[in-house]
């Protein structure tokens, strides 16, 4: 079906006006083009003719185009496609416009030139990346009272660099109904939302992002589209059904637990469409990733998502092959949560072709582990299971991370919450939260941190309630802490470097004891060989036996119990250990160690 109809849109090429869809900005004025296959006419209405639709009339095309070019409009211009057809005059936003007034108003032609400065940077390996998600919304800076814009976040990027992320994945951007959303409810996806910044303080932020050596990757949501607000619904006119025309399935495969508004996968022109949205994503804002939203929707449909849709199997491996084309270094992560290979198996091999995608293994074994109030009911076996879980054997091919913006909301609440509703700022919700956060950066696969998650921000994600900033100061030393485990993790002082390697061995699980210890390498070798101890209990471990793969000391590089990472930490005296021989979990050195309650430590040599 992706051959059909890439032969189908070359084919209509030699008799455009302009190449593009949407509004093009040519020497003599402005070129128009758009689709609707069931209008008996179209034409241009704006502030460039005062709205008069009989002053610029398109041309028909093969396969339902109509395209013109206006001469005295201009950028900045306003504009819509007044549509005649069998079932009444229509007005319609164009369906490809770079920038709208709001999701109900105007098109607005673009201005696509920007002065990005010779940027040329480049996604770190994805064994090296550490991931912050965000919300523009409630990232707020100054006026609590109004959403946050993209220069809400610009004006923390030298506070995430200096936490030590390397790249910022933003939620839904395109523009949605209203002032307040998530962003999964898109009226207009090639419009970057106006109250956020609109497409120009978008590309500025990116361009400053890059300057910082964080990369960017945006959310985009194909699964669904609105529901409300959408001008795509019966864009002209036609529907079979009752349900929303051209751009969409018009029978059961319509359905979604959004609303009936799944794209039409298999026509070829809405297979373009959302490719060209992907591609104006990478090409025109350098975006360096782009994270799928819930990407079972796209492949299954049905209640729950259980019966296959050949259609969407086919634009998911379309759409990574278009990326693949275009720089195989950008990532696309899938949010499928299905724990299927096939989404991170290579397109040629049948797979979707995807480069990463979130693990709930990880997320719901960890939470479940480090939430549960009593110690005898920690199942270590899940934890296990948490760390060792990958794909296709490949480490990266996953997303781990204790919370994520679906995690701490839709009844679900932030770790320190959910450990302890009366006191979430108290000692078993930091220790706690701290132990997922660690093993976050310490198991196999790419960490992703959740805004706030790094000074203990508590409830629960909310598109109306900014992040509380004041509790980045109050708990700088939960802060210096995610900062020293990014350090290990991406290897600053070349002492762990096995935190990015694709081994890991857990070596020990003492369920009485509430005790779990893994090994983590690359190469192997001092300065590879990372041993990670992890105490799920709430008392300390003293004079504690565990095996080590190598002998002589073992210098202990992080202790999460340490008391500069809260007055409310104890502290507990770990230190450095000399392995000596004697054969131990399977290891011929052993040595022995103490560890904090509810505490991890990580030794390298």
């Amino acid at each position: 079906m992706k051959a059909w109809g890439q032969q189908q849109h070359g084919a209509m090429a030699s008799q455009r006006i302009d190449q593009g869809m949407g509004s093009t900005l040519c020497p003599d004025g402005v070129a128009f083009r758009v689709w609707a296959p069931h209008a008996q006419q179209v034409s241009v209405i704006g502030s460039f003719n005062n709205w008069d639709g009989g002053a610029n009339p398109m041309t028909p095309e093969p396969r339902g185009f109509w395209c013109t070019k206006i001469e005295n409009a201009s950028i900045g211009d306003h504009y819509k496609y007044q549509l005649s057809t069998e079932w009444g005059v229509i007005k319609r936003i164009d369906p490809y416009a770079r920038e709208v007034t709001n999701s109900v108003g105007d098109a607005i032609i673009h201005d696509p030139s920007f002065g990005w400065d010779d940027d040329k940077f480049t996604i770190k390996n994805w064994n090296e990346l550490v991931i912050y998600e965000l919300h523009v919304g409630t990232f707020n800076e100054a006026d609590l009272s109004l959403p946050g814009r993209f220069i809400s976040i610009t004006a923390r990027l030298d506070y995430l660099k200096k936490l030590g992320i390397n790249a910022i994945q933003i939620m839904p951007i395109g523009q949605f109904a209203g002032k307040i959303s998530w962003g999964y409810n898109p009226s207009h996806i090639f419009a970057v939302d106006s109250d956020y910044g609109g497409p120009l303080g978008f590309k500025q932020f990116i361009k400053r992002a890059h300057q910082c050596g964080i990369a960017v990757i945006l959310d985009v949501v194909y699964n669904h589209l609105g529901p409300t607000d959408l001008d795509l619904w019966r864009f002209d006119g036609w529907s079979a059904n009752q349900k929303g025309g051209i751009y969409f399935y018009n029978d059961d495969r319509a359905l979604t637990p959004w609303g009936e508004t799944r794209p039409d996968f298999g026509r070829g022109e809405v297979r373009q469409y959302i490719l060209d949205n992907v591609r104006m994503w990478l090409d025109e804002y350098h975006l360096d990733g782009l994270r799928f939203d819930s990407t079972v929707y796209i492949r299954n449909m049905g209640e729950g998502g259980m019966r296959e849709l050949p259609d969407g199997w086919s634009i998911l491996q379309a759409i990574n092959e278009t990326v693949a084309r275009r720089c195989s270094s950008r990532i696309t992560i899938a949010e499928d949560l299905r724990s299927n290979d096939w989404i991170t198996k290579d397109v040629g091999a049948g797979g979707a072709g995807f480069g990463t995608q979130w693990d709930p293994h990880f997320v719901q074994l960890i939470r479940q582990a480090v939430i549960t109030p009593k110690d005898e009911n920690r199942a270590l076996d899940g934890i296990r299971e948490a760390i060792l879980y990958r794909y296709n054997d490949d480490a990266f091919e996953r997303v781990i991370y204790s919370e994520s913006h679906d995690d701490v909301a839709n009844g679900q609440s932030r770790i320190p919450q959910e450990v302890n509703p009366g006191d979430p700022t108290g000692w078993h919700a930091q220790k706690r939260s701290t132990l997922a956060a660690s093993l976050v950066f310490t198991a196999p696969g790419i960490p992703m941190l959740f805004q706030g998650q790094e000074f203990l921000e508590g409830g629960w994600f909310r598109d109306t309630v900014p992040v509380d900033w004041d509790q980045r100061e109050e708990f700088r030393g939960i802060v210096r802490m995610c900062r020293d485990l990014i350090r290990l993790r991406l290897d600053r002082e070349g002492v762990s470097h096995g935190l990015s390697g694709q081994f890991t061995q857990v070596f020990h699980l003492n369920k009485a004891r509430n005790m779990i210890a893994f090994h983590r390498w690359d190469r192997g070798g001092p300065g590879d060989d990372v041993v990670v101890v992890a105490n799920f209990f709430h008392e300390p471990q003293d004079n504690y036996v565990l095996g080590l793969p190598a002998a002589k000391t073992w210098k202990l590089r992080f202790n999460s119990d340490w008391h500069g990472y809260s007055e409310s930490f104890e502290g507990h005296p770990s230190g450095d250990v000399e392995a000596v021989p004697g054969d131990q979990d399977g290891f011929p050195y052993h040595a022995c160690f103490s560890v904090g309650p509810y505490s991890v430590l990580i030794y390298s040599q």
